[in-house]
């Protein structure tokens, strides 16, 4: 076996190494100067990110608990130094050097712990000609020593300060910044000259936030960087919503905006009209069930949130024409299908023939359930009520064909006595007396059906929606179907549905009602005839 032997470190001795740390003492973390950057080409992350993609600027402490023997002294050309107030004399010009590390895993120092005061020197060490103080949130300050060539060619903000400020004048204070990290950032970005690749594998609220404050500087070729990034990434929801609020701000600064809003926002005001049609024409005739199926339930969900929006209701008649429309064009398809299912010898064809037709009738009657489900969400199904109550060619076709191939249609009846019995829609009472005269029978025909061949199927609410459809009409038609269904529930029990409440009302109000209304009227007339008691007569009563 291999003898592995360590080194053995003397007492007064303390082993060091540089370790680059790209966070100021408060946690922040600032831009290498353009040397560094050319030669990485790579964008350093935030402080939440455990590998930043460029080599930060280096930024050692020293450790108290050993003594140190022995200093190299580190001169940084290439990145900007960090010291805190206490490393260095803020109006001197000489260069800053980083002190070495004594402990590998040192363990972090508290943030309350740490000084209040930064100072940033960018660009060659000992080259600045300007000081920027930046003020920051509970007297946290971070003192920049820059080129001010530099930022007066890149910031129209700080241009403006220095031409209000005496000539020769070297010095500008910023207060109340919000984001001194960010400020930090923005003032690095300016030395660099390709900005967008210092943005790349950044996060968008990061490069968000160094767009408002690149705004505030007026560090336009900053803005146009972030403007080109944003429109390069991906952004969704929260994010989205961020990013269209920052970017409208921006749309009097003449600096590219458009490309950005265009992912969120069309050159035409109004969707164009033959958008919708086309959706829901591609959903009607797709054959296959579970593509069908669930985009039928994106397209019904996204057109309820259209209805909540009250600037959507100006394109409420081109929508519903466009329903109405495919409803038509439905409502002919499935007549067609019944009539060649209801030909005499139609079952005896061989299956190659029939199965089309018996495939295709369930399908379209899916389909108009989906067109009345949208409909009656939009409050327009009235129209359609009108038009399936006067499908009579339909109705009587109904009972030629085998139950299984049929019972799919009676779904679309029923959910007309649902939307009825909700006020989803309110159709006149003719149109609900002979929407009952065409389609109950057929309805409860298929009832037991419809109860276990349909996932969706709800029988209370179905039974109520019928029961209170009935309850609308006067008493005498009333009557007349009740006791109609009562036959039917007598003979087929759990096959009909069950309008026993609704009967229940019919009879209070046939053999209930006038009884009490008429001893109700007696009672009222014997209080009008009453005698009157003169109080004259009886002063002490």
């Amino acid at each position: 076996m291999a003898e592995i032997r360590l080194p053995r470190v003397e007492q007064n001795q303390t082993k060091t190494r540089n370790v680059p740390i790209a966070v100021t003492p408060e946690g922040f973390w600032c831009c290498p100067s353009p040397v560094a950057f050319q030669k990485t080409l790579k964008a350093q992350n935030p402080l939440n990110k455990p590998k930043p993609s460029s080599p930060p600027p280096k930024f050692t402490v020293q450790k108290k608990q050993a003594p140190i023997t022995e200093r190299k002294p580190t001169h940084i050309q290439s990145r900007p130094g960090i010291v805190s107030d206490d490393q260095r004399d803020f109006g001197s010009d000489t260069p800053g050097h980083s002190a070495p590390v004594a402990a590998e895993r040192a363990p972090r120092p508290k943030i309350e712990n740490l000084p209040r005061k930064v100072a940033i020197e960018f660009g060659e060490p000992g080259t600045s000609d300007m000081k920027v103080i930046l003020l920051g949130k509970q007297g946290f300050c971070v003192k920049l020593s820059v080129h001010k060539n530099v930022l007066v060619e890149n910031s129209r903000y700080i241009a403006d300060k220095l031409s209000e400020q005496q000539s020769g004048s070297s010095s500008l204070e910023i207060e109340d910044c919000e984001d001194v990290e960010i400020y930090v950032e923005i003032v690095g970005l300016m030395y660099c000259k390709e900005i967008k690749q210092r943005l790349i594998k950044q996060n968008v609220s990061r490069v968000l936030r160094i767009l408002k404050v690149a705004e505030l500087f007026g560090f336009n070729s900053c803005m146009q960087s972030c403007l080109e990034y944003l429109e390069a990434v991906p952004w969704v929801g929260e994010e989205e919503e961020k990013v269209v609020s920052s970017v409208l701000r921006l749309q009097g600064e003449g600096i590219g905006v458009p490309p950005v809003l265009k992912r969120v926002s069309s050159d035409i005001s109004k969707p164009h009209k033959d958008t919708l049609p086309q959706i829901i024409d591609l959903v009607l005739k797709s054959n296959a069930e579970r593509g069908r199926r669930e985009m039928k339930s994106t397209v019904l969900k996204l057109l309820r949130e259209n209805n909540d929006l009250p600037s959507y209701a100006g394109s409420t008649d081109i929508c519903n024409e466009a329903l109405y429309s495919s409803c038509k064009s439905c409502l002919n398809s499935l007549l067609s299908l019944f009539r060649q299912a209801a030909e005499p010898g139609f079952a005896d064809k061989p299956i190659s023939s029939k199965e089309p037709v018996v495939k295709q009738i369930p399908l379209e009657a899916d389909n108009l359930l989906w067109l009345v489900e949208i409909l009656a969400d939009r409050q327009a199904a009235e129209e359609f009520a009108l038009s399936w109550a006067g499908q009579l060619e339909l109705a009587s076709l109904h009972s030629k064909l085998p139950i299984v191939s049929r019972y799919h249609v009676s779904g679309i009846t029923a959910r007309l006595f649902v939307g009825i019995g909700r006020s989803e829609l309110l159709p006149s009472k003719d149109t609900r007396q002979l929407l009952l005269q065409t389609w109950l029978e057929p309805l409860i025909n298929d009832y037991g059906w419809l109860q276990n061949g349909c996932r969706s199927f709800d029988r209370k609410v179905v039974e109520e929606g019928i029961g209170r459809t009935i309850l609308t009409l006067p008493l005498e038609e009333q009557q007349s179907i009740l006791l109609s269904w009562l036959g039917s529930f007598l003979k087929a029990g759990d096959k009909c549905p069950n309008l026993q409440r609704a009967f229940e009302v019919w009879w209070r109000r046939t053999f209930i009602r006038p009884y009490s209304e008429a001893q109700g009227n007696i009672f009222q007339d014997s209080s009008t005839t009453s005698p009157v008691i003169d109080l004259k007569k009886h002063p002490h009563e």
